[in-house]
């Protein structure tokens, strides 16, 4: 028996299907309705689709979700590894197309908003490997993204690993935040930066 006999590679069907049961699962009626059910024991709402892994985070705890917080289609969560957490306090609002990617962990404090667009992710692509993909580099983080409360992130703004904003602060429409901004602060620009203070 040859080595392909041994481990024969899955046909070109049987791949894709693969592939839709991971991406498509949330699209599931019987899933769709698990999910349902885990947002209503947390009162809180998501307006389908919602994409990545909610059910699986929600009951293993690795997703935690305060009441009357509010999903928009085609929101995004994600656990890059086991260890990973995502913490959305009580009555947030996450708008069209938000995605959050914790390889380690990001938190967002009660009543802060993000806009449509926006991405927080607590990790980055390699790319220091001239011989190998960058898919294939794994990833580098500077540590979790803390949002505080009574934030507004505008629209199509990136949160980078490291970063803690702090409470009712409001980030420019398509900011790239780097570093830390303090707390009643207004920033904007790539890479983010305080314009001014809410007094």
């Amino acid at each position: 028996m040859s080595e392909s006999d041994a481990h024969p590679n899955p046909s070109d069907w049987e791949l894709w299907h693969q592939r839709e049961r991971w991406y498509e699962r949330n699209d599931d009626p019987e899933h769709r309705a698990q999910i349902v059910e885990e947002l209503v024991s947390r009162r809180a709402y998501a307006s389908f689709p919602i994409h990545g892994e909610v059910l699986e985070g929600l009951r293993a705890g690795r997703i935690e979700i305060g009441e009357n917080t509010l999903f928009q289609p085609h929101c995004w969560l994600t656990l890059n590894l086991d260890s990973a957490h995502i913490r959305i306090g009580a009555n947030c609002f996450l708008n069209l197309g938000v995605m959050l990617a914790a390889q380690d962990e990001i938190s967002i404090g009660d009543w802060t908003m993000l806009a449509n667009g926006c991405f927080v992710g607590d990790a980055a692509h390699r790319f220091d490997d001239p011989e190998k993909p960058v898919p294939l580099q794994g990833f580098t983080s500077k540590g979790p993204i803390r949002i505080g409360e009574n934030c507004w992130l505008g629209a199509n703004v990136v949160v980078t690993s490291g970063v803690t904003i702090g409470d009712r602060s409001v980030i420019g429409a398509n900011s790239v935040v780097t570093s830390d901004i303090p707390p009643n602060s207004i920033a904007a620009g790539a890479p983010a930066k305080v314009l001014r203070q809410i007094r």
